[in-house]
């Protein structure tokens, strides 16, 4: 990237967010900090009002403005893309939100970039698996960003699964994510005192405490590291013959899929895994048209499984 267009995205990245560190910029483009700290002066020279504290980042005045910017083919192309993904995988309010966007962004292209996007948009498609059709998100997404931002102490209704109860909830959200089809709210319980994943299908409905809380929370992505940190999983590496390997398509994600390969006449496959019984059981289903790799523990558990079976049976037939 030459100079010109890299200090055009600077000042593009600065408009983006409130503050944005030197080292972020740095790290963006691959440059050493000297060359931010040139490219942020030359922006000051052409007259953007940037304000620069030390140990903090750098913003620009609030109430200034730019004439709107102009997008590439590709940037066009990328919103198109993103805009189907937020119809088909998000919640009615949120998709109606992103349709308004994108009204306002297809506004200011070029003509040559609207006819782009009229005549590509039917060659991009998004299609929900089997279990994504059931799911219903029932409007919750931008209520839950909205009590994230404001940190307000939201109380819902809430279903779960494993005991087959409604029971609400008084909690401090701290972030969503998508995954596995499904989206989920990781938020404080004050009922039970510490942080807990609901998914937002079972969320029959939220209500406004009126309180915001003040407390402390770890960050979205620093909260899933850690518990992904504290899972343990085992890493677990099978083959399968090739003639199977299709059915395994949607349920390999089930079971902490993570990579395959061919070798020979199989596809060998990657797992991490939390539950080691869980997986042998799972892999009895095509045992007989696969085999285990690593580690030895999963083949042991295997054994032991088919051992019981086959003396549970042995039993049964005897006592006929």
């Amino acid at each position: 990237m030459n100079r010109i267009d890299r200090v055009s995205a600077i000042l593009i990245q600065l408009q983006s967010r409130r503050v944005v560190k030197a080292s972020d910029i740095a790290e963006r483009f691959n440059i050493s900090l000297r060359t931010v700290y040139r490219d942020v002066k030359t922006l000051e020279e052409a007259g953007i009002p940037i304000i620069g504290e030390a140990g903090v980042g750098y913003s620009i005045v609030d109430g200034y403005r730019l004439p709107p910017v102009m997008f590439t083919k590709e940037e066009a192309t990328a919103f198109l893309t993103a805009e189907k993904f937020v119809e088909k995988l998000t919640d009615n309010a949120t998709s109606e939100h992103h349709k308004s966007a994108m009204y306002k962004i297809r506004a200011i292209l070029k003509t040559a970039e609207k006819n782009l996007l009229e005549d590509i948009d039917s060659s991009i498609e998004v299609l929900r698996s089997h279990s994504q059709l059931k799911v219903d998100n029932k409007d919750h997404i931008q209520t839950l960003l909205n009590s994230i931002a404001k940190k307000s102490v939201i109380c819902i209704d809430y279903f779960a699964l494993h005991s087959q109860e409604h029971t609400k909830r008084e909690i401090e959200a701290i972030g969503i994510f998508y995954k596995s089809g499904y989206w989920h709210l990781i938020a404080y319980c004050l009922l039970r005192k510490d942080y807990r994943d609901f998914r937002l299908d079972r969320i029959i409905a939220i209500e406004s405490t009126g309180k915001t809380f003040n407390s402390k929370h770890p960050t979205l992505k620093a909260y899933i590291a850690q518990t992904a940190k504290d899972q343990e999983l085992d890493m677990v590496v099978i083959r399968v013959e090739k003639s199977i390997h299709g059915h395994l398509e949607y349920q390999k994600y089930y079971s902490g899929f993570v990579s395959e390969k061919t070798v020979g006449g199989y596809i060998e496959m990657t797992f991490l895994t939390a539950s080691m019984e869980g997986f042998a059981r799972w892999f009895m289903m095509y045992g007989d048209h696969a085999e285990i790799i690593s580690p030895d523990s999963l083949k042991e558990t295997v054994g032991t499984i088919a051992a019981a079976i086959s003396q549970k049976n042995l039993q049964l037939i005897n006592s006929y």
